[in-house]
């Protein structure tokens, strides 16, 4: 499971390798206003960088995204704690 790190976390590619748990917390829209899955958690590593533009601080792959979260939600609010 991989992500990309943006520049709140990037800590001049410092990040790259970092292992981060990410929770799904809820909705950022209303096109599905309960996207989490109810798994608890994934745990991803950090392998690129999330260009300025950027609209979260972690940007999941498909993947790990799919693991705690409805893909068609497209963006969530998470929470994460470096491992």
């Amino acid at each position: 499971m991989i992500a990309a790190a943006s520049d709140a976390i990037w800590d001049n590619r410092g990040a790259c390798g970092r292992k981060y748990e990410v929770k799904c917390t809820g909705a950022t829209n209303q096109r599905d206003p309960h996207p989490c899955t109810g798994q608890e958690s994934v745990v991803v590593t950090i392998v690129d960088y999330c260009p300025p533009g950027c609209q979260g601080t972690i940007d999941l792959s498909q993947e790990a995204f799919a693991s705690i979260a409805n893909p068609d939600a497209g963006k969530i609010k998470i929470s994460f704690q470096s491992m």
